[in-house]
């Protein structure tokens, strides 16, 4: 996933607000933001969303895209107006079937007043027509919109949607989607979920997808370009869908030596983690510049970077490992991280380990002795980085050690029982550090407040512990280098 090294919601401008109709006496404007604080201006307040329906054009040539969003919703405050994030131009908006004042505000605000004010608890239709050029835009200084020589890819995190659909950008409020996207015959669009239909005219062709599963916003994706398309059905039973640019010259077989074996990961994976939590699995190796991969839901986004050196499993197993920790679990805040990196990067010592290349406890003991404590690595806290270090190395590796730190603690039945059993309490949901601690003891029938304190939240080196790690120096484990490759495609 992408590395963000800045907070630009805390240099968002206070939304415009705009005239209030007498009618709406007792109604207020809904937060431009959700209320996290590492994004302050990031999501937005007022409502939930249920649903997205998004029907595109979209013309590779010019980098031009032309939609109209259909976002179902229920208000949770007596509203006057509400914002979106957004960055295209927007022709009209309308508010249960009446158009609506909008107006830009900040870096990525879209603030509209629907004409009569909305009561708490009211079911909320807003259509959105717009149209832009997304290479075009930008917000707090960056764009995460790719243009590739054949189309581009929205893949991103903390956020890609503001570059072509307005939302409610924050992983608090997950919805289902429908994404719909006309492009000229010869390239293809590429979403998440089920490619529900494809239909073709006058030179168009469309293509249908499906996401029935609630999906975090920044796990939407869009690629647009000319792809080979394989299907298959893992074991499992698990149906695969994966797409290749057809210009990823050197890199395309070790691309699909990785990625083909998405369905035989998937099976592994549920054996720690319980049944594959979604309709389908996949992903995509578009060709762009950029260098990391994302958990874009069900279809996960690689760089062929990743595979410059050949074939790379292991950042398969890592993406994947989030469609239960990160996709169907998510979190409440972005400080919550670790529950999507920590686990995901654990994934990755367990393949070590069944692929014979290291267990999980040489690995955890190699990376303690790799770092001594003065070694800045140990002042990142995984349970509350910060924003500036959400994506730091140290969030996935000393993660990682709390997650072998527990299993030590409580033992490999207890361990695993929770390992399994998380992902199902909270299943499409969302979820904070403290609720996973409370399951933990709830399951282990032991207090782990300490143990939690020392590997998640102080900003220094926790004491060797038997079992936990060795303080003498261990033999590099031979999956380390591959695992520590990862490391090195998280920055854009």
């Amino acid at each position: 996933m992408h590395r963000r090294l800045i907070a630009p919601g805390a240099l968002a401008a206070a939304s415009v607000l705009l005239a209030i109709p007498a009618s709406a006496a007792g109604y207020s404007p809904g937060a431009s933001g959700i209320g996290d604080p590492y994004y302050p201006a990031y999501g937005n307040g007022g409502y939930d969303v249920s649903h997205y329906d998004l029907r595109l054009t979209y013309q590779p040539v010019t980098d031009e895209l032309a939609g109209t969003a259909t976002i179902l919703a229920k208000t949770t405050q007596d509203l006057s107006s509400f914002d979106l994030d957004f960055l295209l131009d927007v022709q009209e908006v309308r508010v249960n079937g009446a158009t609506a004042a909008f107006a830009a505000s900040g870096e990525h605000e879209l603030v509209v007043t629907p004409k009569q004010p909305l009561a708490k608890g009211s079911s909320v239709t807003v259509v959105v027509r717009y149209s832009g050029v997304p290479s075009t835009k930008s917000a707090y200084g960056f764009s995460t919109w790719h243009r590739t020589p054949d189309g581009a890819v929205a893949a991103d995190e903390p956020e890609s949607a503001w570059w072509w659909f307005p939302s409610n950008d924050h992983p608090l409020d997950k919805a289902t989607y429908d994404v719909s996207v006309a492009v000229p015959d010869g390239t293809q669009a590429i979403s998440n979920g089920t490619l529900q239909s494809t239909t073709s005219r006058l030179g168009w062709t469309r293509y249908t997808w499906r996401q029935n599963k609630p999906q975090a916003t920044y796990l939407a994706t869009l690629a647009l370009g000319k792809f080979d398309i394989t299907t298959s059905t893992s074991e499992g039973g698990v149906p695969v869908v994966n797409a290749y640019s057809r210009d990823l010259g050197d890199n395309d077989g070790a691309a699909r030596a990785s990625v083909e074996r998405t369905g035989e990961i998937v099976d592994w994976l549920s054996g720690y983690f319980g049944p594959y939590p979604f309709g389908t699995a996949g992903g995509y190796v578009p060709n762009t510049t950029t260098s990391y991969a994302l958990e874009t839901q069900t279809r996960v986004f690689y760089s062929p970077r990743q595979f410059a050196n050949g074939s790379n499993t292991s950042v398969v197993v890592h993406e994947l490992a989030h469609q239960w920790y990160g996709d169907s679990v998510s979190l409440k805040g972005w400080k919550e991280i670790w529950l999507n990196e920590g686990f995901a990067r654990y994934a990755q010592w367990l393949w070590s380990e069944h692929e014979g290349e290291g267990t999980a406890q040489e690995l955890a003991d190699y990376t303690y002795a790799s770092h001594p404590a003065d070694d800045a690595f140990w002042t990142v806290r995984p349970g509350d980085p910060g924003a500036e270090n959400q994506f730091d190395a140290a969030v996935y590796d000393r993660g990682a050690l709390a997650v072998q730190a527990l299993r030590n603690e409580i033992g490999d039945d207890a361990f695993f029982a929770v390992l399994k059993g998380w992902p199902q309490k909270y299943a499409y949901g969302n979820a904070t550090v403290a609720d996973f601690r409370a399951y933990a003891e709830q399951v282990s029938g032991k207090e782990l407040g300490a143990l939690f304190d020392a590997w998640l939240f102080q900003p220094t080196k926790p004491a060797a512990v038997a079992r936990t790690v060795t303080a003498v120096a261990p033999v590099q484990p031979k999956s380390w280098k591959k695992i520590e490759a990862t490391n090195s495609v998280h920055a854009g």
